[in-house]
Order: C-alpha cells, then structure tokens, then sequence
C-alpha cells in the first residue's frame, strides 16, 4: 500500500542562553554542549556582568559566539555607577572595559523571529523594561503584559511565544494560543545550582503550523574552580556568591 512521499523537512535549532553574570566556567561548559548538539546559532538574553568575577571575558566571549545579544538590567545601568556608589558595585564596573561598557548599554531590548508559525518574542526581563522583574509565579495580568507591545518592543504583530531570563529559573507556561518561558541562568541559576539554557526547534521563517519544541539542558561545571577564580580575582562579595552557586539560594533570603 502506497501513502504518498513524505517530504523531509529541515528544523532549525537555537540555542537561547541569559545570565551568564561573569562566570566564565560555567559558559565555556555550556558552549562546548551546545558545540557537541550541532546547534550553530545562539542569542544571549542578556546580564553579561555583575555578581561574578569574570564579566569582560564573558562580554568578548558572547559578542564573539553569540549571533544577537540582547540588553540585561545589569548591562544597562553598569555605565551609570558612580565613584561614591559602593564599593562592590565599583568593583564590577572597573572590571569591564569602556569599550564594553558602551556596548552593554547599546544592545537591543528585544529581538522577535517567526518559527513553526509562531511569532516569537525574547527579551531580559519583561516587555516593560529590563528592570521590570516578572517571576513565575505571576499574576494573569503579569502574563498578559508579557505579550503586550510597549515602547521597549515597538509595534507589529503581538507575539505568541515569548522567551526571557532575568529570575534564573526555568519554567514554562502554555495556554491554548499563547506559551511562556524562561531559560533559566547560565552563571547564576536559582533553581537548581546548575547551569541551564534552552533549545527552540521549528521551521525558520515559516508562517504556517509547523512541529515547534523548547528543550532545557542542564550543563554540569566546575563550581569550585569558578569560585576560586573569584577568590583570586579579589571579587567583593565572594562568601555570598559561593553560597549561590553551590546551593542555588539566592543571598537575599532570610
């Protein structure tokens, strides 16, 4: 019995990582898996710098690796510390060049692309602004705000997939016409106290349902080798950055 020929189809593979926060170990890890899984295009949802002790690196590393990078919250206000601000914030902002500074607070806000015929939508931290901080356990108008057009994302079309960081835990949320998700924390997570990024699989440019997925990968890494690098660096606020990133406590809870 003959059904017809079935047409092969070519999927197209991203991979979305946000949060590196200058931990440098922990995103060499990811590279080298997403290197291994054949995925050849990558964009960064943003937070370069700050918390760790690494960010220039890590700002050459994704400016070089990354295809687009999108501003976080710390890579937008990084250029605005003061000399009289505390010494720990003056400490991550020295650690950055100018050049990077300059190029941290020029990044985009947000970044759209159609897949599988869905428009989907990513940005650091919400559709309001970088600093607006939006968790997952959101109130339905927090949801509906995420989708909304606003002067950050401009007009056009609303998207019906939306993808950002910016709280370090992943998670995702459907409802029958719209999907949520966050990638999670490549340098910083907060869920589990190990590296995460996502994986977006469809049909590029496609306008028409399509098979479309969202995988999340786990990457071990070498924590205490991160952390003894910002021990050596001379990193303020080491004692509560290792707590972080051995047990994925964030430092501000009681």
């Amino acid at each position: 019995m003959t059904y017809g020929t079935i047409q092969s189809v070519s999927l197209d593979r991203i991979a979305l990582i946000s949060d590196v926060h200058g931990n440098l170990t922990a995103l060499e890890a990811v590279l080298r898996d997403i290197d291994t899984r054949g995925v050849e295009r990558i964009i960064n949802l943003g937070d370069f710098v700050g918390k760790g002790p690494r960010g220039a690196d890590v700002v050459d590393r994704c400016d070089k690796e990354c295809d687009v990078n999108i501003r976080g919250n710390w890579d937008d206000f990084l250029h605005t510390i003061g000399d009289d601000d505390a010494p720990e914030m003056r400490w991550w902002r020295d650690e950055v060049r100018e050049d990077q500074l300059e190029w941290l607070r020029t990044l985009p806000l947000s970044y759209e692309l159609m897949m599988s015929g869905r428009r989907i939508r990513l940005y650091h931290a919400s559709a309001r602004s970088p600093h607006h901080r939006v968790r997952e356990t959101h109130t339905r108008e927090e949801f509906e705000g995420m989708f909304a057009n606003t002067a950050m994302t401009g007009p056009g079309p609303a998207p019906t997939v939306v993808g950002y960081g910016d709280i370090h835990r992943t998670y995702v949320e459907t409802w029958p016409d719209r999907m949520l998700f966050n990638v999670g924390s490549v340098g910083n997570p907060l869920d589990e106290p190990v590296p995460s990024y996502a994986i977006l699989e469809g049909e590029p440019e496609n306008e028409e349902p399509a098979p479309f997925g969202i995988q999340f990968v786990r990457v071990p890494y070498d924590v205490e080798a991160e952390i003894a690098a910002a021990a050596d660096l001379g990193m303020p606020a080491l004692e509560a950055y290792a707590k972080e990133l051995r047990t994925a406590v964030y430092r501000g809870l009681p």
